[in-house]
């Protein structure tokens, strides 16, 4: 196709290609720096000399490699090496997944050093404080001893205790220099890992980090209400965000500790995505000039329904359209946490399973350029770009050829080994499926199966699809042994009167051993198993119990 860089051809097949490398190397070097580098253990040594060749090389047979396009450009290629991959193909539910992780406890180490015999608890509080920093972080990220967590607690803050049961029941506070009240918190980076180490007595966690208000001044301007009529889900407004013109986060309230995706229960999700659906239906509604009662009060799916159609007529109109000031929606969810002893923070989350999300808008002012403003960027807008281009050039509307090839796939090198669906799961409204092209070594996708672009065209059925469906997902790649996982949105303009462009969220995990490096930042990703693999291994864990 002309100047289209994507897997999915018109026909809806994937297109992808196969390097069979084999070729001639001149010998260039012209010493030779024979070392020992040690000996077997029948005594026989070990040298070098393979290192170093006296003639040409000449390699007939590299690694096959496989190379596909992402289905949308802007997003780079997969490469898969033939090699790992056949050997992940031939058990791929054992093979695709990480290991739990161990059990970690220093005085369990200290009693083996004492022959058994637990020293004295201000010795143990004397060893660890005594451990290096990096030590000490270590123990925090990775400990599962509650004593210990709880001694190194005592290190990183000060605590109020009951004086009944000398549990914690509040932090000690201070004033800074602008008179507000901040913890006197000594080891802040100590402090946050151990508040994100589940293994931390519960009790703990809620006063450093889980009471609404423990974390900062950022108001409460919206809750889900759970089965026992108190607050299931809070959400925050950032005011003072990363993302301009702030954002939300629902955050999983204190009468429910979700520190894990296995944790959570569908009402968790619906809760979360709830307030995600509300917040945003009625900032538009304000946008639109839409008389609504939204009087400090949760709305009903009912009502959700009702307004969102009343959205969608008035969205109906050119002219509303182009009033919108605020015209696409952002969702992300970072989920687990990390920090390696080198204070180097492995993933942008923090404790309590949250969502995040907020409104994009149309356009933001641009000293020296155009008058109308610099249009602000959103990821849907390189999806429309590239599905506009696609059927000019095609004639064929880009998702419909797309979910064709998913679910029509062949196996990569078909070969009649393994299974070739990429599907993972699937019902009327959505489709949950590994991508041809994977930007994660474990990537999913959720995608809508009917014109639905952005959640304003999402009716109630569509809702509770999309929420069952990201759960769900978390929870199979969770089964696996993924722990740090992040996902988001890519969603339609509100304002676009195309209807081929679909809802989509990518999950993707974080690995242990496949951190970003110069190939990912030229979207070159690197991947050790056929997609269809994976897809047989999360088929495996989902809905699984």
């Amino acid at each position: 196709m002309k100047n289209m860089r994507t897997c999915v051809s018109p026909d809806g097949c994937f297109v992808y290609g196969i390097h069979r490398p084999g070729f001639l190397v001149k010998n260039l070097r012209g010493q030779d720096r024979i070392y020992y580098l040690g000996a077997f253990e029948d005594g026989v040594t070990c040298g070098n000399q393979v290192n170093f060749p006296k003639e040409d090389i000449e390699v007939q047979s590299a690694d096959a490699v496989i190379e596909i396009p992402n289905p949308f450009p802007f997003r780079g290629v997969t490469y898969i090496n033939t090699r790992w991959a056949n050997e992940n193909a031939k058990a791929p539910a054992e093979s695709i997944r990480l290991a739990e992780a161990p059990g970690v406890s220093f005085s369990s180490v200290i009693a083996e050093w004492n022959n058994g015999s637990k020293p004295p608890d201000r010795e143990k509080k004397r060893m660890l404080k005594a451990l290096p920093e990096p030590l000490q972080l270590a123990l925090a990220e990775t400990g599962t001893d509650p004593d210990d967590l709880v001694r190194l607690a005592h290190m990183a803050c000060d605590f109020i205790f009951d004086s009944h049961t000398g549990r914690p029941e509040g932090l000690v506070y201070i004033r800074d220099k602008s008179g507000r009240a901040v913890a006197k918190i000594h080891k802040p980076t100590l402090f946050e890992v151990l508040a994100n180490n589940p293994h931390l007595p519960a009790d703990y966690r809620e006063v450093m980090v889980l009471r609404p208000g423990v974390q900062g001044a950022n108001e409460i301007v919206g809750e889900y209400i759970g089965e026992n009529g108190t607050p299931h889900v809070y959400e925050y407004l950032r005011s003072n965000s990363y993302i301009p013109w702030g954002h939300y986060a629902a955050n999983m309230a204190e009468d429910s500790i979700r520190y894990s995706a296995a944790d959570l229960a569908e009402k968790d999700m619906h809760g979360m995505r709830h307030l995600y659906y509300q917040r945003t239906y009625v900032r538009l509604a304000q946008d639109l000039d839409v008389n609504v009662k939204t009087e400090r009060r949760q709305f009903s799916e009912d009502e959700l329904e009702a307004l969102r159609l009343g959205i969608m007529q008035l969205l109906s109109d050119e002219k509303n359209r182009e009033s919108l000031a605020f015209n696409r929606t952002l969702w992300g969810w970072n989920y687990g946490f990390d920090y390696a002893p080198t204070k180097y923070r492995l993933h942008a989350s923090h404790q309590q399973i949250h969502h995040q999300y907020a409104m994009i808008p149309k356009a933001v002012s641009s000293p020296g350029g155009p008058a109308r403003g610099m249009a602000s960027y959103a990821a849907g807008d390189l999806v429309e770009e590239f599905i506009s281009e696609y059927r000019d050039i095609t004639g064929v509307c880009f998702f419909d050829a797309y979910i064709h090839a998913i679910e029509n796939n062949r196996r990569i090198e078909d070969s009649g080994r393994g299974e070739s669906s990429l599907v993972v799961y699937s019902d009327e409204n959505v489709i949950v499926f590994v991508p041809k092209a994977q930007t994660s070594q474990w990537e999913l996708q959720v995608m809508a199966r009917p014109p639905v672009g952005n959640i304003v065209e999402a009716e109630t059925g569509m809702r509770r699809s999309l929420d069952k469906a990201i759960l769900e997902g978390a929870k199979a790649l969770c089964r696996m042994g993924a722990r740090m996982i992040t996902f988001y949105e890519i969603s339609k303009r509100m304002d676009s009167e195309d209807q081929d462009q679909r809802l989509l969220y990518t999950i993707l995990p974080r690995l242990p051993e496949s951190p970003g490096a110069f190939s990912e930042s030229q979207l070159r990703w690197i991947n050790g198993h056929y997609p269809e693999d994976f897809a047989t291994a999360c088929r495996q864990n989902f809905f699984a119990f």
